[in-house]
């Protein structure tokens, strides 16, 4: 998973273009040159040179004579320059390994190939914050898991499972289908705005092997005989089993405004928790069907207060004020996942999202 991710640093690649240029702005303390460092990420390297770090793309100047331009590793070298009046970056790979070759004269220094694992490169964005996310949490329709079959009991009528256990399930299997995933249903959302019913989290717990079907007294119903493969939390009796999702999980993040208007609100928050912070997971009550794509970029904002003027004696609204930046990093039909790239104040549910 984490290779497949890595793979979003791609993002570098895309072209300057002029009307975009128009709205860079540099970070007024921008350093002239940055020496990469193990730990960082793309995201924290482009706040270093830009107020608006989803802009990164329209300042990078792909080196042609630099392999794999696409990767940035530690000990590569960013180097801020002006070409026609514009800012662009430009990258010096980190120092080469050098070995010694026979040569008319005796030994020379000649370069050799420097081997380096796509893990090395630096990620995006912070994987291990959003990496469950990706690999466990589902938005499903409410019936989708209420109608799924569900964990009855464990081996010895054990009620708590793990991996390597054998558990046993009952419902209305798939047939022909080897294996399943196992998940615990989460709250329903609702959109606050229209009251349509957006989607069930299901949070992943674990994958599950079948190794028999037995029939059960209620028609259409059988007795799974299951093991466990490997879980990321105990099992729980009624967890609910649901085919492995198929999906292909983004491998690229282009971190960009949105191509079309976005107006929509935060709708949950991982852990139930009310108050957000930076690295946070939200959810969000916008997605595919809306425009929206992985690697979007998305202003939040705190709802303006209400006031009384006590010249005129009416009621004030005042503005709405942008109280910080998340990326959308997964998308369903009606919702999205996404991380918070940065809060200058506590963000919370109902908060509103728009185009940065």
């Amino acid at each position: 998973m984490k290779k497949i991710i890595l793979a979003a640093i791609s993002m570098l690649a895309v072209a300057l273009g002029v009307e975009a240029q128009d709205q860079v702005r540099l970070n007024p303390s921008h350093p002239d040159a940055y020496v990469v460092q193990k730990g960082d990420t793309l995201w924290d390297i482009s706040s270093q040179f830009l107020v608006q770090p989803w802009y990164w793309p329209e300042i990078w100047q792909v080196n042609p004579q630099v392999e794999n331009p696409h990767l940035i590793y530690p000990g590569d070298s960013l180097r801020l320059v002006y070409i026609d009046g514009q800012p662009q970056l430009q990258l010096q790979r980190g120092p080469r390994a050098y070995q010694l070759s026979p040569g008319i004269d005796g030994n020379r220094l000649s370069p050799s190939i420097r081997r380096v694992a796509l893990e090395d490169a630096i990620p995006a964005i912070p994987l291990d914050a959003i990496n469950s996310f990706l690999s466990r949490t589902r938005i499903v329709e409410p019936g989708a898991i209420e109608g799924a079959p569900y964990v009855v009991s464990g081996s010895d009528n054990h009620i708590l499972m793990g991996a390597g256990d054998i558990l046993y399930a009952r419902g209305e299997f798939t047939a022909g289908l080897p294996s399943y995933g196992l998940y615990r249903p989460g709250p329903i959302y609702t959109d606050p705005l229209s009251g349509e019913i957006l989607g069930r989290q299901a949070l992943g717990v674990g994958t599950l092997d079948l190794i028999q079907l037995d029939p059960d007294n209620n028609p259409g119903f059988s007795i799974g005989t299951m093991g466990v493969r490997n879980t990321s939390q105990e099992i729980r009796l009624e967890d609910r089993l649901m085919p492995v999702e198929e999906r292909s999980i983004e491998a690229l993040f282009h971190p960009s405004a949105p191509s079309v208007t976005i107006d929509g609100v935060i709708v949950g928050v991982d852990e139930g928790v009310s108050q957000i912070a930076k690295f946070d997971v939200v959810i969000l009550n916008s997605g595919n069907r809306d425009g929206l794509q992985p690697g979007n970029v998305l202003a939040v904002y705190k709802r303006g207060s209400a006031v009384r003027d006590r010249i005129v004696g009416d009621v004030v609204k005042l503005p709405d004020e942008r109280a910080g930046e998340l990326l959308v990093f997964r998308t369903f039909e009606k919702m999205s996942l996404a991380l918070v790239m940065d809060a200058r104040r506590p963000l919370s549910v109902m908060d509103m999202v728009r185009n940065p």
